[in-house]
């Protein structure tokens, strides 16, 4: 029974990061309307997904340890509650400052509280097959912009963005709470017969040792250069798309094209790292991706576009999962969720940058291609630092 559960833990997972996540990234899609509804600026709106990233960033570490300690069901919990009262929220602000304060850090808090405890906990329930388990619930990811962006897009052009954000909103407590019931704790995580819970969690100060190390350093560099260079791309797509003359709905069929490249990259290099090894195919997957970042500024057509998107999301995509299976080598499964919580607070440190930055260049010289130019450069840091990962040994870390 255990053995065959894991498979559903990999689904809601999945479920549950493609909800989250892609709510969180709707944001991009609500853009354009939000903004001529209301007269707020661009950069304005997207400071709200910077806060989004910041509190995500910050949360991923709360909610990772809490999940090591107490297991990942609880934490689920509260993360969807979180995320359907935050939108409903969201939707009725008639101030910028209160959009960015319920939208960007209430969704920020309640989607850190499902990506790093659930990627933890699947970790556990996998000894083989470990970085294409991870994959596929990273893919929830990859499946965000295939549903709920254009689901957002939909409600947009038939309703207003108003009623668009109180249904997504609603939507997330209808499919997370349900979910969060059925999660459990990886079978060798689990306490003792008659122990309670809370007895259980990493060794002390093993937590402290493991953020010290040269690891976890390198680790966490190459995560948040990686994010940092696609993060102004990803939430700006849309937006830059319809300057190059793009119509709104074909322009977020393109962030589609991106999302379902994702899942397939996120297969294919999970596939790859569980044959080859992490580190070739996690230093591929960055270069690539910083060449497909650095092409965009020479596409302006929709068929350039979608042959872009489909390059561009597969390696972003595909690295991303990579990440965790390093963590859980490194460091083992006891404390995989304050690590891997750490190195997501990192990434999305990293992902905080692109969004205001690109929404401050595009207000300043009236486009996107310095955003692209600097987005470049971060990619290829990436691929660099990456360069630098230790070779994969299991770090013995000693109780304090």
């Amino acid at each position: 029974m255990e053995s065959s559960y894991r498979w559903v833990i990999v689904a809601l997972g999945a479920l549950m990061t493609c909800v989250a996540i892609g709510a969180m990234f709707s944001l991009a899609v609500f853009l354009d309307p939000l903004s001529t509804d209301t007269h707020w600026s661009r950069a304005g709106i997207s400071s709200a997904m910077t806060l989004n990233f910041i509190v995500m960033g910050l949360g991923a570490f709360l909610w990772g340890s809490v999940s090591d300690r107490y297991g990942p069901r609880i934490v689920v919990m509260i993360g969807a509650v979180l995320l359907g009262l935050a939108l409903v929220l969201a939707s009725y602000a008639q101030s910028l400052i209160v959009f960015q304060l319920t939208y960007g850090i209430i969704v920020g808090l309640a989607a850190s509280a499902f990506f790093a405890p659930m990627i933890a906990a699947v970790t556990g329930w996998f000894e083989t097959n470990r970085s294409l388990a991870v994959s596929l619930v990273s893919a929830g990811m990859g499946v965000a912009p295939l549903t709920i962006s254009p689901f957002a897009r939909w409600l947009i052009t038939a309703y207003d963005w108003r009623t668009a954000m109180f249904i997504i909103g609603i939507g997330a407590w209808v499919l997370l709470i349900p979910a969060a019931l059925f999660v459990r704790r990886p079978p060798q995580a689990a306490p003792a017969a008659g122990a309670p819970q809370a007895a259980s969690g990493p060794p002390k100060g093993a937590v402290a040792q493991a953020l010290r190390t040269p690891q976890f350093l390198v680790l966490g560099l190459t995560f948040f250069a990686c994010c940092a260079a696609h993060s102004g791309p990803i939430f700006h797509m849309v937006s830059y798309a319809i300057i190059c003359g793009i119509t709104p709905m074909a322009a977020v069929s393109i962030y589609s094209v991106e999302g379902l490249a994702g899942l397939g990259g996120r297969v294919l290099l999970g596939v790859m790292a569980d044959r080859i090894g992490v580190k070739p195919v996690l230093i591929a997957g960055l270069l690539v991706q910083a060449i497909a970042i650095g092409t965009y500024l020479a596409v302006s057509d929709l068929t350039h576009f979608y042959m872009l998107a489909v390059v561009f999301g597969a390696a972003y995509g595909g690295v991303m999962p990579l990440y965790a299976t390093l963590a859980r080598e490194y460091f083992g499964q006891e404390i995989m969720g304050s690590v891997f919580g750490a190195v997501t607070m990192l990434s999305s440190l990293g992902m905080a940058i692109g969004p205001l930055a690109g929404g401050w260049i595009f207000d300043n010289y009236g486009g996107y291609a310095w955003m692209f130019i600097g987005s470049l450069a971060l990619g290829l840091g990436a691929a660099a630092i990456a360069l630098a990962f230790p070779p994969l040994q299991r770090i013995r870390l000693q109780a304090a």
